[in-house]
């Protein structure tokens, strides 16, 4: 859902080559070596630049009750861009099948221990039903004061339940650094063909005593990776902490959702409730009206016509690109 600014660029080179009348195959020859020497072949140079502004947001509907709304069309959406309407919305889709590429973190601070073991098979229950063979893409990261891959981008199921068993739990927790390096690392980098998903699931207690960045820098690092973030809280005392509330501000800046299983089977109910999300979303694509090459942070509301009894989730803005 982040902006795209493709820059296309012709350049047009004039030449002109002498010619020698006495041997035209001659002249020939030396023409295709021939090097621009003068300034008129300077100012023979021409370039033309265009800059096609497009941003695309991911976004989810739940009814009042909280169900998913499937059934929807653009007409029923407006969109919002830096407090001003959409000038043009170029495209509007049901997400359902859309390439998905995610990424699964797993806090391995001496903070999770006790059930460590049952997230692992919870998560990896989640990968195998959501991870489509030849279509969508998953990592694994383990982190305590650093991060660690324990499986780069597959398809391949099997490898992905390896990954997440070979994470052990181990020190301190750089939970900020964790998730910084996963979008700028791993999903900003990672090669797309096209339109896409990228989503990351976060498993941690939300505390942070080891990171170099700060939350708001990690936040920022995803919205400008086009990550949603679904967190999955880690604390079982039954009473949110300081942590859950990093967890909620980290999900709700970018689109996702904080889940709190403070019972471990709600862990396995949390990792099915993210995994009906990702099927049950919806893309578009628009140009901003008064778009500005600045490098600021716009923001970005979808509203649903039927305000009164749909909601609409979705991450809050976007860095235009600075010239």
């Amino acid at each position: 859902m982040e902006l795209r600014s493709f820059l296309l660029a012709a350049t047009i080179m004039l030449a002109q080559v002498p010619l020698r009348a006495q041997n035209a195959a001659e002249g020939t020859t030396n023409a295709s070596k021939a090097q621009p020497t003068s300034s008129q072949d300077d100012e023979s140079v021409t370039t033309i630049r265009k800059t096609v502004n497009e941003v695309n947001v991911v976004f989810t509907v739940t009814d009042k009750h909280g169900r998913y709304v499937k059934d929807l069309t653009r007409n029923d959406f407006k969109v919002i861009d830096d407090s001003k309407p959409a000038e043009e919305v170029k495209d509007f889709r049901n997400q359902t099948d859309l390439p998905l590429q995610v990424g699964l973190l797993v806090d391995a601070s001496n903070s999770v221990r006790d059930r460590f073991k049952f997230e692992q098979e919870s998560a990896i229950e989640f990968l195998n039903q959501t991870i489509r063979p030849k279509y969508d893409a998953a990592f694994i990261v383990g982190f305590d004061v650093t991060p660690e891959v324990t499986q780069d981008f597959t398809d391949n199921t099997e490898s992905l339940s390896r990954g997440v068993r070979l994470l052990r739990p181990g020190g301190g927790t750089a939970m900020f650094d964790a998730l910084y390096f996963a979008c700028r690392d791993k999903l900003l980098k990672a090669p797309r063909s096209g339109p896409l998903r990228r989503a990351i699931v976060l498993l941690s207690d939300g505390e942070d005593n080891q990171s170099h960045v700060t939350r708001e820098e990690a936040i920022e690092m995803a919205q400008r990776a086009e990550v949603i973030v679904y967190t999955i809280s880690t604390n079982i005392s039954g009473m949110k902490g300081k942590g859950d509330k990093v967890l909620e501000r980290i999900a709700d800046a970018t689109g996702g959702r904080a889940f709190f299983p403070f019972q471990l089977r709600d862990v396995a109910n949390a990792f099915a409730e993210i995994q009906d999300e990702l099927r049950s979303q919806y893309a578009v694509s628009y140009k901003p009206a008064d778009f500005r090459a600045d490098g600021r942070y716009r923001t970005i509301e979808i509203v649903a016509m039927d305000r009164k009894n749909l909601h609409v989730r979705s991450r809050r803005g976007y860095f235009a690109p600075a010239q």
